[in-house]
């Protein structure tokens, strides 16, 4: 069997096959993948939605995609008791941090008090950046749980920027942290 020569036309040729089965085997196992990935993704939302509006006894009666200053990515649940009354807003937001995009979903009720938060998507530095977990919420050092950002300043202590101790050697992730909040609370309840 004669061995097929070396020609940019036959190399060509491998690397066109070569990369239509790699697209293939790709969009194969993306179609395969995305049903899963995205239901996650609601879960997620679902019992993110339960935290942050402390209870587990609300339901989601509209989800609206708001901009507040060019940004699209604000995402606004309005919630409801079982009862059917308005309880508030669960509403994600994003910035960006120190390692890359800081999503949060933050819960306010209909007068703008914080209820609680979560961390959706986080890039941060582990061990510093990643307190953002913990250090806002209720009894840690920077609570912001129960203030209302129309009457607290959400920024760090540092500089006079705010009235919310930053996370220990973390200050930009703290900025971006409540920067995320304030977008949230603007985009809905307005300045």
């Amino acid at each position: 069997m004669k061995k097929t020569e070396s020609t940019l036309l036959n190399m060509t040729l491998v690397m066109v096959v070569v990369a239509l089965i790699t697209a293939g085997l790709l969009a194969f196992v993306n179609n395969i993948t995305e049903k899963p990935i995205e239901e996650q993704k609601q879960k997620t939302i679902a019992e993110g939605i339960y935290k942050v509006m402390g209870s587990q006894q609300v339901s989601v009666v509209k989800t609206d995609t708001m901009s507040n200053e060019g940004e699209k990515n604000i995402i606004v649940h309005i919630i409801s008791d079982n009862k059917g009354n308005n309880c508030g807003a669960a509403i994600e937001s994003e910035t960006q941090g120190f390692g890359g995009t800081l999503r949060i979903l933050t819960g306010f009720d209909n007068d703008g008090n914080i209820l609680g938060y979560t961390i959706l998507q986080s890039a941060e530095t582990p061990g510093l950046g990643a307190k953002a977990d913990t250090w806002f919420q209720k009894g840690g050092k920077g609570s912001i749980i129960d203030k209302n950002p129309k009457t607290t300043k959400l920024g760090v202590t540092k500089g006079n920027e705010g009235d919310i101790d930053a996370i220990t050697a973390s200050t930009i992730t703290s900025r971006a942290f409540l920067k995320a909040v304030s977008k949230a609370y603007e985009t809905y309840f307005g300045k």
